[in-house]
Parts: C-alpha cells; sequence; structure tokens
C-alpha cells in the first residue's frame, strides 16, 4: 500500500511514470502456468473417464444383442396352420350396371298440319293405344273425302258395267240360237257375240278401278288416322318437341319429332363380363341388382341376353340383364351392381391373402410338413384383396401355414401351436 502514490501529492509524478510499462513478476507467471497445466490435466482425465464409460456400455449391448441374435437363429419358429380344401360352389361375380330402358321410341308426324290438342308432358306415365296429341289436317281430311266420293262413282260404273255385260249376255244367247235357225244374219250374230266380250271386259275394268280407288281411300284413311298420336306401348313421356299451334310435316326426311317415350316396366342392366367369366355364364341365369341409394334393396333379374363375341380392346362381353321395375323404383340412367352366381369349371382353393409369400420365385405358400416348412408355387385364378383362388400348387388337406416368419426357406424347421386352428375349408367371403 505503501507504493500507492496518493493523488493529490503525486499526481504530476504519476503521470510522468504512465509512460513506463511495469516488468513482470516471473514467480507470478509460473504459478499461472502451473495452474493451467493442472485444468488441463483434469480436463483430459475427465473426457478419458467418459469415454471409457462410453466404451464399455457399447460393449455390453453388443454383447446382448450379439447373444439375442444366437438366441433368436437357434430358436424355431412357432406357426399357425390351416388344413384346406377344394371349393367347388358357385363363385359370385360383381360388375357395374347402367339401367336402360327395354324400349324407347320417338315418334314423328305422319300427317302434315297443326296440332290443335295435346293431352301429355314430360313425366306423363301412358299406356298402349292413350291418344298423345292431334294433328288438325284439313287438307288430309278433303283428300279422304274426294277419294270416296271417286269411290262411289266407281262402285255406280262397275254396277253400269254389269247390267251392260249381262244384256249383252241375253242379246248374244238369243241372236245365236236365231242365227242357227236361220231367222237373222252370221253377222248380226258376230256382232252380239263380240258386244258381250266387249261388256265382260268393261266389267273388269271397273272392278280394277274401284280396287285402285278403294286402295287409295284406305291410304288416306291411315293417313288420317295418324292426326291421332298414339302410344306405342306403357311407358314414361320423356321428352316433348310440340305444343298447341306447332306446325308439323309428315316429310319421310325431314319430319317433325313430337314425343319421347320410353318403358320403364322392365329394365335393362348392361354390364361387361370379363373373359374368364365367358364361359361359365349362359342365358337365363338369375342374376341381381343392388343400388347404392337403395341400401337393403336387392332387385332380382335373369340373364336375357349378351352379345356373343368379346370385345377386343377390353376383352369383355356385353350382356344384358333384365329386372322387372314394376313399382317404378329404378329408372333409366341409374347405376347399380349386378351380382352373378358363376358356376365353377373346376375346383379351386382359397387362401387368405396373409399366407402368401412374395419372393425372386413369384408367388408361394409354405406348407408345413413333418416339422419344416416346405414352399410351393403359386398359380393363380383370382386375387380378391383379402383371398387369393388357387387353381395349382395345393392339395386338399396340406396345412397351410399363415402368417409365415419374414425369412422362411424351403426346408425350415418350425412348429406349430398346440391349438393349431383347424378348418375344414376356407370359403370366399361374400359381399
Amino acid at each position: 500500500m505503501n507504493d500507492i502514490p496518493s493523488l493529490p501529492q503525486d499526481l504530476e509524478r504519476s503521470g510522468r511514470e504512465e509512460s513506463i510499462k511495469p516488468e513482470p513478476d516471473p514467480r507470478l507467471e509460473r504459478r499461472r502456468r502451473h495452474i493451467a497445466w493442472l485444468v488441463g490435466l483434469a480436463a483430459v482425465a475427465l473426457i478419458g473417464s467418459l469415454v471409457a464409460i462410453g466404451a464399455l456400455g457399447h460393449a455390453a449391448r453388443r454383447s446382448a444383442a450379439i447373444d439375442a441374435l444366437a438366441t433368436a437363429r437357434s430358436a424355431t419358429p412357432v406357426v399357425r396352420t390351416v388344413k384346406v380344401e377344394p371349393v367347388d360352389s358357385p363363385r359370385q361375380l360383381d360388375l357395374p350396371g347402367t339401367m336402360q330402358a327395354h324400349d324407347t321410341a320417338t315418334l314423328y308426324a305422319r300427317a302434315t298440319g297443326y296440332i290443335s290438342e295435346r293431352h301429355v308432358d314430360i313425366g306423363s306415365r301412358v299406356h298402349k293405344g292413350d291418344v298423345l296429341a292431334v294433328i288438325s289436317a284439313p287438307d288430309l281430311d278433303q283428300q279422304l273425302a274426294q277419294a270416296r266420293g271417286q269411290l262411289a262413282q266407281m262402285q255406280a260404273a262397275l254396277a253400269q258395267s254389269i247390267a251392260d255385260m249381262e244384256l249383252a249376255r241375253v242379246t248374244n244367247n238369243r241372236t245365236s240360237a236365231l242365227v242357227q235357225q236361220g231367222w237373222t244374219s252370221a253377222q248380226q250374230g258376230d256382232t252380239d257375240r263380240l258386244t258381250f266380250a266387249s261388256r265382260a271386259a268393261a266389267v273388269g275394268v271397273a272392278r280394277a278401278n274401284l280396287a285402285a280407288q278403294q286402295a287409295q281411300v284406305e291410304r288416306l284413311q291411315q293417313l288420317t288416322g295418324f292426326e291421332h298420336v298414339i302410344a306405342p306401348f306403357d311407358g314414361v313421356i320423356t321428352g316433348r318437341q310440340i305444343d298447341v299451334g306447332s306446325l308439323v310435316t309428315a316429310n319421310a326426311t325431314t319430319g317433325s319429332p313430337l314425343f319421347s317415350i320410353a318403358r320403364t316396366d322392365v329394365l335393362r342392366v348392361q354390364i361387361y363380363v370379363p373373359q374368364e367369366a365367358f364361359f361359365g355364364l349362359k342365358d337365363g341365369e338369375p342374376a341381381q341388382v343392388t343400388v347404392p341409394e337403395l341400401p337393403g334393396r336387392v332387385f332380382e333379374g335373369r340373364v336375357a341376353r349378351n352379345a356373343s363375341v368379346l370385345q377386343q380392346q377390353t376383352r369383355t362381353l356385353l350382356t344384358e340383364v333384365d329386372v322387372s321395375n314394376a313399382d317404378g323404383t329404378l329408372t333409366a340412367g341409374l347405376y347399380g351392381v349386378v351380382h352373378l352366381q358363376e358356376p365353377r369349371r373346376h375346383p379351386v382353393v382359397v387362401v387368405p391373402s396373409q399366407a402368401l409369400i412374395f419372393n425372386k420365385d413369384g408367388l408361394n405358400a409354405a406348407i408345413y410338413e413333418d416339422g419344416v416348412a416346405r414352399l410351393h408355387r403359386l398359380d393363380i385364378e383370382e386375387d380378391n384383396g383379402a383371398q387369393v383362388e388357387v387353381r395349382a400348387g395345393l392339395n386338399p388337406g396340406d396345412e397351410l401355414i399363415v402368417d409365415p416368419p419374414i425369412a422362411v426357406t424351403d426346408g425350415m424347421h418350425v412348429a406349430t401351436t398346440k391349438n393349431a386352428e383347424r378348418v375344414a375349408a376356407i370359403h370366399p367371403i361374400k359381399q
């Protein structure tokens, strides 16, 4: 403390000594280096201890893992098995379909005129023979009246021709007798004979004219009959193109469409059957139709017809199922699912998907035989997701390993559980 100058007395001397740097103390420097060396040594010791502890833990864990792996390799896997049997029951085939009206028609005008009456509209339900509309065709009516008048003239002309023929026949008979008796000349006899032949020919002409006129009257009567637009079958009106006062023409190429009608008491459901079901599908077989919007409702139907030829692009067969719709619940244009029971041409084995093994050799299944697993190559007929239909690769009575070990190999030793599941057959899941 004596070395520290007082501020008021030695201010001038301190200012002069600020520029002078004091010399370091050697003892103090040695002490500092000694402390730093001790701190570094302690840190190295601490790090070495931590490394040693980590190495010991790692070695212990590695040893435990090696022991566990050796134990797992030496252990025999325990598997669950099921016995499989061939299934020959019909296979359910569910196919999407579109409903169409059994019959559809567009009604055109066959008489030229104006619509004087319209009795139906869109959505009207009609029966066969109902009058849908009336066409006013006065020109056609006048043509029919004229034709009927000409027919009456033809009938009168025919009656006149028949009377002339009868007179000529009587005259010819009398003249022929007089010529034979010599009371009249042969010239008169020839004249009366040819007159009778002419009158007979005139009768034939009159009858032909009458028949032609009768045909004309009948044609006009049929055309006037088209003034009443009639429903061709029971159904519902799906389209209306005319109204009262509309002008319609009966031209064959530019005729006016009047109504569209559809028969919906019986619906056609069109489906496309895949190639694998072609040989088992027959016309007349029963079918069931369901609609997603009507849960619980099942509509009975029957396979009515098919195209007999598969489409080359999709290898499918166009098939129609007729469904009764007497209550009108369904309608044309709906989407539905058709359920068919297809007879199997040969028995198959249905395998759960969890029993399948995919490896470099393809699709296999493991069979339990005398304490070992045997891999069998499978020939798949159909994959339904949860189950697979196998046509070859498994034999009746084989014990199929369900959920086989991941590293299962052919000849691998396995053991079955004491309460292994035994079933007589595996049945397909019905949708």
